[in-house]
């Protein structure tokens, strides 16, 4: 309990800054209104129509409504947000425009979801690799698979990665934190993963962190592959220093085989080397003090 409370302290929050329909709606999914959110989305559409961004604002109703379980709802969501971000996209790329890859990426997701939540796990499956094929050249690679390891990954051998070797660390359990140098959530985590490892060393509890290149570095400016290693290391220094020594092999590749579309994910690995845990997103911190406890038995 002392560990928990000391953890608590070090929870960060904040809010989504900036004015626009996918924020708005974003915020309203989030506080449960639902039916706000789709009244705004619906007033937008009478008065402009078609656009990514309206496209990217319904793909929320699809999320929204599949957390409040409103299945049938969220599909027909999923349905309209893929069917408008096609009729748009046409012959250009899908990353060409912002909103594209997150009006089609959440309408898979959602879609993959109600199969998986009506039981049809192997038919979520199979629809979630066709899109693979369909889009693994684009930026929604690192989506899809992260919806495929949802379903199968817990349970099943760690993959590799790539610049660490991770069988190294069998027998000993295993926290990986993917993370990235322009993601808030990831520097509010890092004291805290800081904390329970130091609480869990004498069970040999090891945090390796893998993150990647994006291409650009402070403010967004674009940066070259040995600039942009450069302003990683200068964050870390800054902002990961309670979690001096982890190993942080810099690769795409890792997160296209996590499917680490989301930062931070975490993945909790076994002293066999079996994932036990696979949670995009932060967790709580008696969530992750719980998952770790179970770990290290």
């Amino acid at each position: 309990m002392r560990l928990l409370r000391a953890l608590g302290l070090l929870v960060l929050t904040g809010g989504v800054a900036g004015a626009s329909l996918v924020t708005d709606v974003q915020a309203l999914v989030a506080a449960r209104q639902l039916p706000l959110a789709v009244n705004e989305v619906r007033a937008t559409q009478a008065r402009s129509g078609g656009s990514a961004e309206l496209a990217a604002a319904i793909s929320w109703l699809a999320r929204g409504a599949l957390g409040e379980r409103q299945v049938a709802q969220a599909d027909a969501y999923a349905s309209e947000a893929r069917t408008m971000a096609l009729r748009l996209l046409g012959v250009r790329n899908l990353d060409s425009d912002p909103w594209l890859p997150t009006a089609l990426g959440a309408a898979i997701e959602v879609h993959a979801g109600v199969l998986a939540m009506q039981g049809k796990t192997n038919e979520a499956l199979a629809y979630l690799r066709q899109e693979l094929k369909a889009w693994g050249m684009t930026s929604l690679l690192e989506r899809i698979q992260k919806n495929i390891n949802l379903l199968t990954l817990q349970g099943k051998p760690a993959p590799q990665l790539e610049g660490f070797n991770l069988a190294s660390l069998k027998g000993r359990p295993v926290l990986l934190f993917f993370w990235a140098h322009w993601c808030p959530d990831c520097k509010a985590e890092a004291p805290i993963l800081a904390a329970i490892r130091d609480h869990f060393a004498k069970q040999g509890l090891a945090v390796v962190g893998p993150t990647r290149l994006y291409g650009y570095a402070a403010g967004g400016e674009p940066a070259a592959p040995a600039a942009e290693k450069q302003y990683i290391e200068q964050i870390r220094q800054r902002f990961y220093a309670p979690l001096e020594g982890m190993p942080t092999p810099i690769s795409a590749a890792n997160f296209q085989a996590y499917g680490a579309s989301t930062t931070p994910t975490l993945v909790l690995v076994d002293r066999a080397g079996l994932v036990r845990d696979y949670h995009p997103g932060a967790m709580s911190v008696p969530e992750l003090l719980a998952k770790v406890q179970e770990l290290v038995r």
